[in-house]
């Protein structure tokens, strides 16, 4: 299957009901991350770990303790499929929902998914989407990592004080293009900048396709 870089998007899931099916670490963290988000999440899993577990005791998630079934999906908006190694139930939750309309990501199948789940650098506000369209999911990882470390305390804090400007601009100044300005000025001079180190088998492996690629020295 061809990579498919998809159409980004930010989706707004407060109050909305989302379902997760499975109960294990993947499933507690993108539960932990849709609560986060505002949504109303319901888990739908024979058993789960321990963190789902305390969640469902606060009443923060319901629980459904139990194999999925096709009512699931009612009112939900968006299902989270975090069982793996399950290529049939895969695809056939991807029958249904398509049939319901309901957007659907799959953990490790995304030929079966309407909606890929990027790796996300979150950093006080900011939030960074990382996606390689499914060829290399864990390259987004690890540059979800580093970008946590690069957007420092600092950074926090200027995004903080950019937010403030803008707000006091919007109350004060009622001209447009002097509130651009102001933007303009405060960000100038910001620049994110970065080298990126590759691992040492990469690097070997290119050292070696450049020298069978260069042509034959040619006799003195």
């Amino acid at each position: 299957m061809a990579a498919n870089p998809g159409f980004p998007l930010v989706l707004d899931v407060r109050g909305w009901p989302v379902l997760v099916v499975g109960g294990d670490e993947e499933a507690s963290e993108k539960s932990q991350r849709l609560l986060e988000s505002g949504a109303r999440v319901t888990v739908v899993s024979p058993t789960l770990n321990e963190p789902l577990r305390l969640l469902a005791a606060s009443g923060k998630i319901i629980h459904r303790g139990r194999q999925f079934r096709d009512m699931d999906l009612e009112h939900a908006i968006l299902v989270l499929n975090t069982i793996r190694g399950d290529r049939d139930f895969a695809q056939m939750l991807s029958a249904k929902t398509r049939e319901k309309r309901v957007l659907l990501w799959s953990v490790d199948y995304p030929e079966a998914s309407s909606v890929t789940m990027p790796a996300v650098a979150a950093v006080g506000h900011v939030r960074v989407a990382i996606s390689t369209s499914g060829v290399a999911p864990a390259l987004s990882g690890f540059m979800k990592e580093d970008l946590e470390q690069i957007l420092d305390a600092e950074f926090v804090e200027f995004v903080e004080w950019i937010g403030q400007l803008r707000e006091q601009a919007k109350a004060n100044e009622p001209d447009a293009e002097k509130r651009r300005t102001l933007f303009r000025d405060a960000l100038d001079g910001f620049r994110l900048l970065g080298k990126v180190r590759y691992p040492a088998v990469w690097s070997e492996r290119r050292s070696q396709a450049v020298t069978s690629a260069q042509p034959d020295a040619q006799p003195q």
